[in-house]
């Protein structure tokens, strides 16, 4: 692999590793800004409002950012941003203002999801030119960075570290890896060429992306799969602690474990995809996903529950990556693409758990887990979508070897 494309991956995976650490060590802090703060649940939910409205401010506008500009100048003002909002949330907390949260939580969502978007797009691009699956290991890098996240973040509650003072620690590495990460990227990455959508595409180039049948299953195997992931981050250790009588701590536990097989499952990715293809590993995973789900869902037994979280998270690890990888060779007009496909990820992130705990408060969560259950058994089903489209022969790069054609010059 070619020096720069290489130093260039390791620059997605630490910005990715970083939002997982900045995210998980806001998450594992919040019961300590809410004591401090001294509000109330409700009061607490509207806090973390702005969080949800600045990731989708920053998923929903960086697709035509990208378009305009490219990925590194993007990336760049989404690390900014999420270095300005750590720092805001840190002062917030040092202040005891509410407000100031709330704005930091805002603009540290606007960085994460234009970053999350961008970064996506600039690693369809380098798994292009490089013929190498990236896409799995830079959301592993994610998950670990949650991981090693919340690790601190219970270690620093534990030990009665301020909140301030970890929120500044985490600040300080976003500086760090800000400051030289995004340098790597190339210019003009993901950037339109003026004409092309109309060349291609007719008026409106949006329009004929979402006429895509093929981007249209990709989106629905995402939508599943997200929600899957969605619904374990939200709700799962208040899911063992009522559904299967588990303790608070043993709960957190079930938590980091499921945290691990998805970081597990998304390293391990490429040793799979080689050998078996990507509809395959898709349609495998969503079963195991469901299998997990469904004991989680059934089983009354304490321990085969918490096991079954485990091949959950294995189940829900590769869909979201592996659906964003087909997006980008779906067809023309990449960015678009997966953007399109990002959009749809984030929206069942943030709006399907909300959804889960409303229905939960009827039903219980354990039945409400049946509907995250029925969406990712259709996912098994659609598997065959993230399969590349079938190339003319012709001049070209050697097609991958884990599955996904190359894209053409054409493109």
């Amino acid at each position: 692999m070619d020096p720069s494309v290489r130093r260039r991956r390791r620059a997605l995976f630490l910005l990715f590793l970083l939002a997982g650490i900045a995210m998980s060590s806001w998450v594992t802090r919040t019961p300590a800004v809410r004591d401090a703060l001294e509000v109330s649940t409700a009061q607490m939910g509207l806090v973390l409002f702005g969080l949800a409205f600045g990731s989708m401010l920053g998923v929903l506008g960086s697709g035509r950012l990208v378009s305009r500009t490219g990925t590194r100048p993007v990336l760049f003002w989404a690390a900014v941003l999420l270095v300005l909002g750590m720092a805001t949330v840190c002062a917030g907390s040092l202040m005891l203002s509410l407000p100031l949260v709330t704005a930091g939580l805002c603009a540290f969502g606007v960085g994460m999801g234009a970053g999350d978007v961008a970064a996506n797009v600039d690693a369809t691009d380098v798994e292009r030119i490089s013929g190498v699956t990236t896409m799995p290991a830079l959301h592993g890098c994610f998950s670990l960075g949650t991981v090693l996240g919340a690790g601190a973040g219970m270690g620093a509650t534990a030990a009665g570290v301020p909140v301030h003072w970890h929120l500044a620690a985490v600040t300080a590495l976003a500086v760090a890896i800000s400051s030289f990460a995004p340098r790597a990227v190339p210019a003009g990455t993901g950037r339109a060429v003026a004409g092309k959508s109309v060349t291609e595409h007719g008026p409106g180039s949006r329009p004929a992306v979402w006429r895509d049948g093929k981007l249209v299953l990709i989106g629905a195997i995402v939508l599943a799969m997200a929600l899957a992931e969605g619904a374990a981050n939200d709700w799962l250790p208040l899911l063992m602690v009522d559904g299967h009588g588990m303790d608070a701590t043993l709960g957190s536990l079930v938590y980091t474990g499921f945290a691990a097989a998805m970081t597990l499952g998304r390293f391990a990715a490429s040793f799979f995809l080689r050998r078996f293809g990507r509809a395959r590993v898709m349609r495998v995973s969503a079963i195991a996903g469901a299998v997990g789900l469904l004991l989680v869902i059934v089983s009354d037994n304490a321990v085969v529950a918490g096991v079954s979280v485990l091949l959950w998270g294995l189940g829900a690890s590769l869909g979201f990556p592996l659906a964003l990888s087909a997006a980008g060779e779906s067809g023309s007009d990449e960015t678009a693409r997966v953007s399109l496909v990002a959009t749809i990820g984030y929206i069942a992130f943030l709006v399907g758990p909300p959804g889960l705990g409303l229905l939960g408060e009827h039903i219980g969560l354990r039945a409400a887990m049946l509907v995250v259950l029925a969406f990712v058994v259709c996912a098994a089903f659609l598997a065959p979508a993230v399969e590349p489209r079938r190339l003319t022969p012709g001049p070209g790069p050697a097609p991958r070897r884990d599955g996904a054609a190359e894209q053409t010059t054409a493109r």
